[in-house]
């Protein structure tokens, strides 16, 4: 049943839906007002006297309404929009808690009974919302005059909920587009202003859906041209095209009068499916406005200056501006898809500049798609007479060209946007607002293949309680002759169609044929055509060399189904059926075997745009079950549809490059058991050998302090932004030495100066290699781990449904004390440490924040791992860590340490354990001290206990008071050099 769908209920419920429909539908613009008495008006008004109106009879429904149910639905989308309002000037409530939903149902007057069932089926979304670094700005979306139409975005909105998006879901994409729109300039405004903003999402993860309700809302509010700069690929620019038409430009908008079979749409299989927006005639003809096509799928720009140039004799009142009101209200927009390709858009540039005053009257929106390729000017500004890289230059001119242009980028790969001189006018530096979506429900990301921070040893992880044991394997080869590897992979590809072919048609509830329109395998080596060519040919020996059809074939998936897919699937299927064995799997191999290969070529090779213009990988005009060979054509905005495996081998010099080749990320409803990686763990770099499942876990690492920094730092104090888009480069980290956030011509130069962390586990990682420096931090150390309790202490901390037990010996050192320690440490990178070093100094100065310090050495539970540290010979338990990063370690603490330490420090509850609440202080704070012991050292250690000074790396991690905040509430304090103010860059990244 669709959103729409009453016909399948009892006539009652139809009228009760349609009462319930008309109800809510009056309280959406003024917040919950009395159900009963609005039900009472609606029931005389729509001659429905005769329904039921109790409660009982709406909980009677709702109980016992499956999940599509129509009135289910329609109250799950109205309680959704009222949730996320973070305008909402009928409570004062925040949006998405508690206090809200009890606001709703007190406006609505509920009975206890109803409140209970709607929350029960329709709980609070735990949805953030999007996080927003911005200026100040002049808020102008409430204001009536200023209401334009309100047409593209509800049916947008309509669209996605019938091709099954949640409630939820709309509600969040709702607020993250108005949250952009919203700090764009006012269309209507008479003075002009260009607002620069950029949306960061993640890889795969539904970046067009947002830029698509933006530009709806967009338009609805009165833009009138719409640039979308659609990647620098053909295949890129196409595909957003279509998506766009398909689902706001729609059906009547792209016909104009034309016949069904003139649609340049005509054949798309979509089209014939009736899956474009309907609107129901003309939007024109319905007291809105058309959208005009300036591109299509198949045509880039071309000169169509008259397209725009129509904007002057659509001006009803010829003597106000366009950008009046009156005016904006009966013209229609204007949209077109262009390539980031310098001559077509020196092509758009020449033409708009032919229009005259007009342009300048024009409110306009660039929309730029994976901003952070082309788009960012790369030529140093520290070269004589530097000249703008072409495309940068030409988004420059556009921006020029159009005052009443606003700009935003998209992409998942934010660093090289951050780093853009701020100070550069004509530049695309996000100066306005920095908005990072939330990580979508039902989306694989990196996190998803890695283990972070798991408190499960590594000895104890299964494929129930372990990422990387579910999804990675290892490609490790002898020599480049070796594919063993790639053989598996392959096997894999082969036993996951059969496995989705299963799912179609077998096991309790059959997902029916077809269901699984794609299924591919993505093979990423190199970006040589020519090695493409050599991989594909290697590809279609082993798989005519595989006997998928004979015993040898047959014998290879039973042991890997047996092994890998059926323990996997068993424990992560969520819900989809999985085979009792491989002999009830076994029948559905030949059918998925035809499907990759059958008579024809079972490799598709994809590094040119004629490999999508002749259809072959074509994922919208055709169903594609395949293996897919490539390199950059497939490494950034190419949607790879249905990736089940990958096998991926190819290295990059830094982070964004990197994260953009990440296509197995993305959404696998239905088979998201059966994704796996095959990923090299020994590949050449240059003269560096490197782990590039590592890297990716590196990357993930960089993303997810960045996106948790924004959320920090987005907080208003006083009702004011803590920091600007223009000041948060210094917040990009970097994990790995080889492994750049962004391309090094690509970065702008930043230093942090100061990281306020009250009540924040902190693990300095950039130990020194020297001899001489780790002697010296030994013998500092030492003195304090002498002057250390004999005796250890058992700390517990029950959190969740995870018990948290160690045991230390402790001590107290107080501030006068441990700063001059901390300033006396060597570092191998000083300046890690540094801005925690200045908050440190500052909460210990008058007025002291901090009282004293807590010092704790963990112990391991048995009597092995002992090592003599100081002058007094006591023993004290060693850890073993690696150097992960080059220089840097990688994790140094160990999870069961944190959460007691959280504790005395202020930052959670108690959880009732005597020995931790003994050393709870409102001003404390604690230090946990890691004697470690590297590789090359361990057998003699283990031998006799002992060590040199300088063979010890003293690490160490922090927490902070809870209530230490610093001199005020902000929580960064930093320097950004810009060209404006200094000619000498400090790069600290």
């Amino acid at each position: 049943m669709t959103t729409e769908d009453t016909s399948a209920a009892p006539s009652a419920h139809g009228d009760l839906y349609d009462l319930h429909d008309a109800a809510l539908a009056g309280m959406r613009k003024k917040g919950p007002k009395p159900l009963a008495r609005a039900l009472r008006f609606y029931a005389e008004d729509m001659d429905h006297e005769g329904t039921d109106l109790t409660e009982a009879a709406l909980r009677d429904v709702l109980s016992t309404a499956h999940t599509d149910h129509a009135l289910l639905w329609l109250w799950r989308r109205q309680l959704a929009d009222w949730d996320f309002d973070s305008r909402a000037d009928w409570t004062d409530t925040e949006p998405r808690t508690e206090e809200r939903r009890a606001a709703i149902h007190a406006g609505l007057g509920l009975e206890p009974e109803t409140r209970k069932v709607l929350d029960a089926l329709i709980p609070v979304s735990k949805l953030t919302g999007p996080v927003v670094i911005s200026r100040e700005f002049t808020p102008w979306r409430g204001r009536r005059e200023q209401q334009g139409h309100h047409w593209y975005w509800p049916r947008y909105a309509e669209l996605l909920a019938r091709k099954g998006w949640d409630a939820d879901a709309v509600a969040n994409l709702d607020e993250a587009a108005e949250r952009v729109v919203e700090r764009l300039a006012d269309p209507t405004a008479e003075q002009p202003y260009q607002s620069r903003g950029l949306v960061v999402g993640y890889v795969q993860s539904g970046k067009t859906a947002n830029f698509t309700g933006v530009i709806a809302k967009a338009v609805d509010a009165g833009y009138r041209l719409v640039i979308v700069l659609g990647g620098t690929l053909n295949l890129l620019r196409a595909q957003t095209q279509r998506r766009l038409d398909m689902e706001l430009v729609g059906r009547e908008n792209i016909l104009r009068g034309a016949s069904e079979v003139e649609s340049d749409y005509a054949a798309d299989e979509a089209w014939v499916q009736d899956k474009f927006l309907r609107h129901g005639g003309l939007p024109s003809t319905r007291g809105a406005f058309d959208i005009i096509r300036l591109t299509t799928r198949d045509n880039d720009y071309k000169p169509l200056a008259q397209g725009i140039g129509a904007l002057e004799i659509e001006k009803r009142e010829q003597t106000l501006p366009l950008y009046d009101p009156r005016n904006l209200r009966h013209s229609a927009a204007r949209l077109m898809v262009v390539k980031k390709n310098k001559s077509v858009l020196a092509k758009l540039v020449k033409d708009l500049k032919k229009i005259g005053p007009l342009l300048s009257e024009i409110p306009v929106l660039i929309i730029d798609d994976e901003s952070d390729e082309a788009s960012v000017n790369t030529t140093s500004p520290s070269k004589p007479d530097a000249k703008r890289t072409a495309i940068n230059e030409k988004i420059s001119e556009l921006l020029q060209l159009m005052p009443r242009a606003q700009y935003v980028g998209y992409t998942a790969t934010p660093f090289a946007n951050v780093f853009i001189d701020p100070s550069d006018t004509e530049d695309i530096f996000p100066r306005d607002f920095i908005l990072s979506l939330d990580r979508p429900a039902g989306y694989m990301g990196v996190q998803d293949f890695h283990d972070l921070d798991s408190a499960i040893p590594p000895e104890e992880r299964t494929v129930a309680n372990s990422q990387e044991k579910a999804h990675v394997r290892d490609v490790r080869k002898e020599d480049e002759e070796d594919d063993t590897c790639l053989r598996e992979a392959m096997d894999m590809f082969v036993l996951t169609a059969a496995m989705k072919v299963y799912r179609e048609c077998a096991g309790p509830e059959p997902l029916g044929t077809g269901h699984f329109r794609h299924h591919t395998m993505l093979v990423h080596e190199s970006r040589l055509q020519l090695d493409h060519r050599e991989l594909a040919a290697k590809l279609l020996r082993l798989w005519y060399d595989g006997g998928y059809a004979g015993p040898s074939g047959r014998e290879r998936l039973r042991k890997l189904y047996d092994t890998d897919v059926s323990q996997v699937s068993a424990a992560r299927a969520e819900g989809f059926a999985v085979p009792a064995d491989f002999e009830e799997l076994a029948p559905h191999i030949g059918a998925a075997w035809m499907r990759i290969g059958g008579n024809e070529n079972p490799v598709i090779v994809v590094n040119g745009d004629q490999d999508i213009e002749r259809g072959e990988a074509d994922f919208d005009r055709r169903g594609i079950w395949k293996i897919l060979v490539g390199g950059q054509k497939l490494s950034r905005g190419y949607t790879v549809e249905g990736l089940t495996v990958t096998y991926y081998r190819r290295s990059a010099g830094n982070a964004s490059t990197l994260m953009q080749m990440g296509r197995w990320f993305g959404f696998r409803k239905g088979y998201q058991d059966l994704v796996r990686l095959y990923i090299g763990r020994g590949e050449t770099l240059g003269a560096k050998e490197v782990d590039l499942y590592e890297a990716f876990e590196a990357i993930c690492r960089d993303e997810e302090t960045f996106r948790e920094q924004l959320k920090q730092y987005a907080v208003l104090i006083d009702g004011k932004p803590q920091i600007t888009p223009a000041q948060v480069p210094p917040l990009v980290s970097q994990h790995l030495p080889w492994l750049k956030p962004t391309s090094r011509e690509k970065m702008y130069n930043a230093r942090l100066v100061e990281v306020r962390s009250p009540g924040k586990w902190e693990e300095p990682t950039a130990y020194p290699t020297a001899p001489a420096a780790l002697r010296h931090n030994t013998e500092k150390w030492a003195r304090v781990l002498e002057g250390l309790s004999t005796e250890t202490a058992a700390f517990t901390y029950e959190g969740g449904e995870k018990s948290h037990r160690f045991s230390a010996f402790t001590g107290f050192l107080a501030p006068d004390d441990l700063m001059p320690l901390l300033r006396s440490l060597k570092w191998q990178t000083g300046q890690q440490f540094e801005p925690h070093l200045a908050y440190l100094e500052e909460i210990s100065k008058s007025p002291r924040q901090v009282d004293d310090w807590l010092v704790l050495a963990p112990q391991h539970a048995g009597s092995g791992q002992r090592l003599a540290i100081g002058a007094s010979d006591r023993s004290f338990s060693w850890f073993s860590r690696e150097r992960r990063r080059g220089p840097l370690f990688g994790a140094i603490s160990e999870p069961k340490h944190r959460p007691a330490a959280h504790r005395i420090a202020g930052d959670v509850p108690s959880c009732g354990d005597p020995t931790t609440e003994r050393y709870v202080a409102e001003r404390r704070g604690v230090v946990v001290l890691y004697p470690i012991v590297e590789s090359e050292h361990r057998a003699h250690v283990e031998a006799t206990g002992r060590l040199s000074p300088d063979q010890v790396v003293m690490a160490f991690c922090f927490v902070a008071p809870a209530s230490a905040e610093g001199g005020d509430s902000r929580v960064v304090r930093f320097t950004t050099v810009d060209s404006s103010r200094e000619d000498q860059a400090i790069i600290h990244v």
